[in-house]
């Protein structure tokens, strides 16, 4: 179902957020994206933005601290395989930006390993069209994918859990928003101090676990802070994330808080070939 942008009051009863002054407006959903944001000719100088962030995570109910990378490029995609092709002389090509997320961290027992990759056409920001994500520590390893198809999204997983250890599952929804893709979609608001929309967000899935994803009824809510941008994502009353991004493209993610504790700071970032 197409979802549009709720008005100012709708959120204050909703989430208990304070109501906006009168200079925030109701957009159409359409017009919260730009849809060219990643064919700016930064993204064609074969290059990678490697940008580092110090992390944190709650495992076992204490804080981890970590470097997590987030490395953004463009590549060429085939559709035969959905993978980036090897052959560019191919006639089934198009483009798509990637996001890889690597963090390792320690425990009292053991490290655990993070590997989470993302994939989006260049002309449609808003929409993920694959996500795979493993994990591994002395456990097992964990594997999922989630593959676009014409209804929805296919879910593959791979576990060491019972009742979750090899399968599959539809989740229903082209146009929904995935939390782990916040960090790159978001860079492409059309930022205006009170712009506020609602979107279905499914949970994130930078876990071990292979339950079937949360869907939230999710609010946001764009505030101008002089040197950033600050998004706001209520995804229930008590669950609340925030994001800064840079006002200067490309809108790198500046900082990351979340209700559950996977908080980002960024350290630094540089642009080069990291496979060479």
């Amino acid at each position: 179902m197409k979802k549009h942008l709720t008005m100012a009051i709708l959120l204050t009863v909703a989430f208990g957020c304070e109501q906006p002054n009168s200079s925030s407006i109701s957009y159409p959903a359409s017009e919260v994206f730009h849809h060219d944001w990643a064919m700016n000719k930064i993204w064609e100088d074969g290059q990678a933005e490697v940008a580092h962030y110090d992390a944190e995570m709650i495992v076992y109910g204490k804080v981890r601290k970590f470097d997590n990378a987030y490395i953004t490029v463009k590549e060429e995609f085939n559709k035969d395989f959905n993978v980036k092709t090897d052959d560019y002389q191919r006639d089934d090509l198009f483009s798509v930006m990637k996001v890889n997320k690597f963090g390792r961290f320690e425990t009292e027992n053991y490290p655990y390993h993070y590997l989470t990759s993302l994939f989006f056409k260049r002309e449609k920001p808003e929409q993920l069209h694959k996500m795979t994500h493993t994990g591994q520590e002395w456990c097992g390893n964990t594997f999922k994918q989630f593959e676009l198809t014409a209804s929805g999204y296919e879910y593959d997983y791979n576990s060491y859990f019972d009742g979750y250890g090899d399968g599959r599952m539809a989740i229903e929804g082209t146009d929904l928003i995935w939390e782990d893709q916040l960090s790159y979609l978001l860079r492409a608001t059309k930022f205006k101090d009170g712009l506020e929309f609602t979107k279905q967000v499914v949970d994130s899935q930078i876990n071990t676990k292979t339950r079937k994803p949360k869907i939230y009824d999710a609010s946001f809510r764009v505030s101008d802070r002089d040197s950033v941008w600050h998004v706001e994502l209520a995804l229930e009353q008590d669950k609340v994330n925030t994001y800064t991004f840079n006002k200067k493209y490309p809108n790198l993610l500046q900082e990351q808080t979340t209700w559950y504790g996977y908080n980002l700071k960024l350290n630094r970032v540089s642009r080069y070939q990291y496979w060479r």
